[in-house]
């Protein structure tokens, strides 16, 4: 097998390309002095390379047109430049100066490709290291670092990200810029990413419908995957993670190679957990879970645009922590066998970038393919649904220069939920989706430079259908429903750089959310309550402004980010007085308007006197309200981080060793809605180390984490398992190691 694959990568890198543009040059520091292995990547393209022991480099098969070159280099300031590519040779040198601090990202998420300061909305980026060396079985758990986002967790299997105090719906979740869509629509049902094929990941907080459509209304999260190998490199990788909690191990492979034309790989994954040890020891029952993953990708790229296709498939057995299975599960175990969900997600995506002459075309598509199975005591599944999705997306980027940019394009998504097997519970009915949005975009950049603004307008139209399910006149009944929306939004922003060190940003966007299929048409159990849906619901309107300012000085940087969404027509699910025949809580959904405002604020401290000593802290606050003055559902308490760590480039035998001790402190929730209880403060401790060694000339990374240190009891109020008296996880270990590997 290792021969087959080492057979085929050599194959196409030997494939001879066509006529050929070229880019080159060399990077050096402001001394002059050349950087050896820095990268320089063209984002749009999924292409790079690094530099060599002259800090020369060389990237062949450029299409004409207007190109955006990164160069980075660990330690050194990020920079992007753009040419007009329309010659066969182009020399573009640079001169990278030193990040005391932290260099910042180039990011795709904000519609162009940018660094983070240069977008009206903030983008947090989160970077894969980031996420391996969290030491948590939830790779969601992670993202919660960024100030203003946080999670609600059914244990450490499945979880949602939260974003401003918004959730579920609220908040668009993309694979590679791809729109997720898999049942979303409860805290019950999993993102379905695979974290071992991230690279990074990009946060937007607030409104994006103007870029994303419906969904986008609190934020979206954008899981990049890892970039191709560098031209003419066969690489790959061994991941592997231990739990002492949850007994658990994650493990995966990775293989990618480029040629001149041609770039792809591939990537196998596995995780296995048992039931999670709450604070203080006890097992959660049936908080197990296994996941299996494969992603696959190929592309080109050649004088006239670069070319993507990726695969992605996702299984995961994911035990559900309810009533029924408190009595029947006796002791901690791994295997699922009664109380769980049987997921299978498949995406089939392909991403296109045409250049023609002063024109940029991207042409996108994704098929999806979700089989949701619920398992409970019965042989046969209880639940069984399928839900196929098609998305599809063209952008035109116009003639533009360094200074300006215009995009036009459309988006869209037809989709279709059916029931299989004529299963005991049909929660949801039969029923078909369809969206389109059209779009405009610009940005102009003024006085030399220091202002930008970006804006744009969006007009969608979406279209709901289902058909009618069981038997008329019966409790479980589903009328057929149709619900046409249009929806016209937009947003605009600017970012003004003072000097150098400080820079200012604001933004005004409106943001739009249409009801989902849950909320329109629900009928029947789902999970522990009986849900009854709304077919009269109306689409939510939010309203949000930002005020952002970023310091960068030269040891210290600042963050300070307020924000105020108003919005209209907010919908939420809420108990009734009401019960079933058989005792359980009927819960319906209704509309309220609502307003949400707070901020966030962070400080990193790098002394000019320790250089190796880095000092870190965030703060984050929400507030929530319905307008009778009642509190919403899952608001996050106020929270604050802080963090220690050292970093040396070489001890010993160690290279680039590095210590951190960080806390969590959670203020008393004290402001929950009406059907929530006030949940206490609490104060985690966690400690990390993690280095690169060498054996014989093998690189190695190996990393320990212990989080929850004294093992404390606590209560987040986003836990679902609250109302069970289940805690959140206890003290987990974390072992992680990291094999990277070279075959050409």
């Amino acid at each position: 097998m290792k021969k087959i694959v080492f057979i085929f990568f050599v194959l196409f890198l030997f494939i001879k390309a066509n006529a050929q543009n070229q880019i080159k040059g060399k990077v050096t520091d402001i001394n002059n002095e050349p950087l050896i292995g820095a990268s320089v990547s063209l984002p749009e393209l999924n292409k790079g390379t690094i530099t060599n022991l002259a800090g020369e480099y060389i990237i062949n098969n450029i299409p004409n047109g207007k190109i955006k070159i990164k160069f980075s280099f660990v330690g050194y300031n990020t920079e992007i430049k753009i040419i007009e590519n329309s010659q066969t040779e182009n020399i573009v040198d640079a001169h990278l100066t030193v990040a005391i601090i932290q260099s910042q990202e180039v990011v795709i998420t904000g519609g162009y490709v940018s660094s983070q300061h240069e977008n009206a909305v903030k983008i947090d980026v989160l970077r894969c290291k980031d996420i391996d060396l969290s030491g948590t079985p939830n790779f969601m758990e992670s993202l919660t670092k960024v100030p203003g986002v946080d999670m609600i967790s059914k244990g450490q299997g499945v979880s949602k990200p939260v974003i401003r105090g918004l959730s579920m719906n609220d908040v668009l979740v993309m694979n590679n810029g791809v729109r997720i869509e898999n049942y979303q629509f409860s805290e019950n049902h999993p993102l379905s990413i695979d974290d071992n094929d991230v690279e990074r990941v990009e946060i937007i907080k607030g409104p994006a419908s103007l870029l994303y459509g419906s969904d986008a209304i609190g934020g979206v999260i954008n899981f990049i995957k890892e970039k191709p190998a560098p031209v003419g490199k066969i690489l790959g990788n061994y991941r592997m993670q231990l739990h002492s909690n949850t007994l658990g191990m994650n493990n995966s492979i990775g293989l990618k190679g480029t040629s001149k034309n041609i770039f792809g790989g591939f990537r196998f994954g596995n995780k296995t957990h048992a039931d999670y040890l709450q604070g203080g020891g006890d097992y959660v029952p049936n908080s197990r879970f296994n996941e299996m993953t494969f992603n696959t990708n190929i592309g080109y790229t050649g004088k006239i645009g670069t070319f993507k296709l990726f695969y992605d498939y996702f299984k995961q057995d994911l035990g559900m922590t309810v009533f029924p299975a408190k009595s029947i599960i006796t002791e901690q175990g791994r295997k699922n066998e009664i109380w769980f969900q049987n997921l299978e997600h498949q995406l089939l995506s392909s991403q296109n970038t045409l250049y023609l002459g002063k024109f940029k075309w991207g042409i996108n598509a994704a098929y999806q393919n979700v089989l949701r199975k619920l398992q409970t005591t019965l042989d046969v599944p209880f639940v069984e649904m399928n839900l196929n999705t098609i998305t599809y997306e063209s952008k035109l980027y116009l003639p533009s220069n360094e200074k300006s940019e215009y995009i036009i394009g459309l988006q869209g998504m037809s989709q279709n939920n059916r029931n299989l097997n004529n299963r005991a519970s049909q929660f949801l009915p039969d029923a078909n989706i369809n969206n389109i949005g059209f779009l405009g975009l610009a940005q102009y950049v003024f006085f030399n430079n220091k202002l930008k603004l970006q804006g744009g307008l969006r007009f969608d139209i979406y279209k709901t259908e289902t058909f009618a399910l069981g038997t008329e006149g019966t409790s479980g009944y589903h009328a057929p429903v149709i619900k046409e929306f249009q929806n016209l939004n937009g947003s605009i922003g600017a970012t003004y750089n003072v000097n150098k060190k400080i820079m200012f940003r604001t933004n005004f966007a409106k943001g739009y959310r249409v009801p989902n299929l849950s909320e329109l048409t629900s009928n029947g159990m789902h999970g522990n309550r009986y849900e009854i849906g709304n077919k009269d619901l109306s689409p939510e309107n939010s309203f949000e402004t930002d005020l952002s300012m970023h310091f960068h000085g030269e040891s210290l940087s600042f963050d300070l980010a307020i924000f105020y969404n108003q919005i209209n027509d907010y919908i939420f699910i809420s108990p009734t007085t009401d019960t079933t025949s058989t005792g359980v809580s009927i819960y319906r959904f209704s509309q309220t308007n609502a307003t949400l405002y707070g901020g966030e604020a962070g400080i990193h401290f790098h002394p000019k006197l320790f250089p190796w000593l880095h000092i870190e802290g965030t703060y984050s606050s929400v507030v929530g309200k319905q307008e009778n003055g009642n509190y919403l559902p899952f608001i996050p308490a106020q929270k604050l981080r802080y963090e220690i760590r050292a970093k040396r480039k070489k001890i010993g035998l160690l290279k680039n060793p590095s210590i951190k001790f960080s806390a969590l402190t959670a203020f008393k929730q004290d402001n929950p809605s009406p059907y929530e209880t006030t949940t206490d403060g609490y104060t985690l401790v966690n400690f990390s180390v993690n280095t690169d060694f060498h054996i014989s000339q093998q690189t190695l990374n190996f990393g320990i984490s212990i989080n929850n240190i004294f093992d404390t009891k606590y209560f987040d109020h986003l836990s679902t398992l609250k109302p069970l008296n289940y805690y959140n996880q206890g003290r987990n270990i974390s072992v992680y190691l990291k094999i990277p590997f070279r075959i050409k």
